[in-house]
């Protein structure tokens, strides 16, 4: 139940303010539909997408197990910090 609330709370924040979440309100702005029925799209829309993602990440799981995906991602992202301190003293001085 733990992992579950992680992952929700997770997406949940992620979600906030995405451009996916702009275009719900902009449909809801529409007096010519009701507000359920933009919910109800929009939450199938999610759910399908969602269901897409898991499913390609249980494929890619058989492929990607043996690559050590967390330290190339940590990586990754040090790479970017040092770049990009890199690049603001190289610019301001």
């Amino acid at each position: 139940m733990h992992y579950a609330l992680s992952i929700f709370f997770a997406v949940f924040l992620a979600e906030l303010g995405d451009k996916t979440q702009l275009a719900t309100m902009l449909f809801a702005t529409d007096k010519q539909h009701h507000p359920l029925m933009v919910f109800g799209a929009a939450a199938s829309a999610l759910v399908l997408s969602t269901a897409i993602a898991v499913a390609l990440g249980v494929a890619a799981e058989k492929y990607l197990s043996m690559i050590p995906l967390k330290l190339i991602a940590g990586l990754g992202f040090i790479a970017i910090g040092i770049f990009t301190v890199w690049d603001h003293f190289s610019t301001s001085a």
